[in-house]
This record gives C-alpha cells, structure tokens and sequence, in this order.
C-alpha cells in the first residue's frame, strides 16, 4: 500500500517539476543580456574621467583622460573579460569595467 501511494505522489510531482523548470527566469543578472564587448567602447568612470577601451582580442588597448594608452595582454591568455600586466588590470563584466592600477583604488567604469 506505501509503494503504491509513493508512486501516485511521484506521478503528480514530476509534471509539477517539469513545468517549474521550464519556467523562465525574470530575475535574472543584467548583464546576462548585455551584448560583448564591442571592438572600441568609451567608459565613464566613477571619478568623473572617460576612458577608451579597444578591443584587440587577446589584449586591450587602454585610452587614458590625458591621453596615453596601455596595452593589456588577456590573463589568463584564454580570457576574454581580464587584462593585465604587471599592477595593473581591467575586468570587463557586461557595460562595466573595474579598472584596477597600481597603488590606486579600483576605479568602476560603464560605457
């Protein structure tokens, strides 16, 4: 008698079940639809300064404010969202950058 009654109940969960994970989420991340990376993007940072970030595939090549750039290998060289050498780094996640330099805060940026 408990074999079949554990048998009714799993056959009114499992379509329950099927149904739950079919549902779509609508609390999901941001920056899940967010488009990649884009070959030449301009980044407004927190501190009020602009920064342009060219996309070179296996590096980044950083436009500061005054002008100067820095190339950034990926890191690892697999990666298409870290850059980095030396102390310095960009992660890019979505429409925001964390640009890491070194001995500086961590400045967020978003194009």
């Amino acid at each position: 008698m408990a074999l079949s009654r554990t048998f009714r109940v799993t056959l009114v969960h499992v379509p329950l079940l099927i149904t739950v994970a079919c549902v779509s989420q609508t609390n999901a991340p941001a920056t899940a639809t967010d488009s990649p990376q884009p070959r030449t993007a301009t980044y407004t940072c927190a501190d009020g300064t602009r920064i342009t970030i060219e996309n070179l595939g296996t590096s980044v090549r950083v436009l500061g404010p005054d002008g100067a750039s820095e190339d950034l290998p990926a890191s690892p060289a697999n990666q298409s969202s870290r850059f980095g050498a030396a102390h310095d780094a960009i992660v890019i996640d979505g429409r925001d950058a964390l640009v890491m330099k070194g001995g500086k805060t961590p400045l967020t940026c978003t194009r």
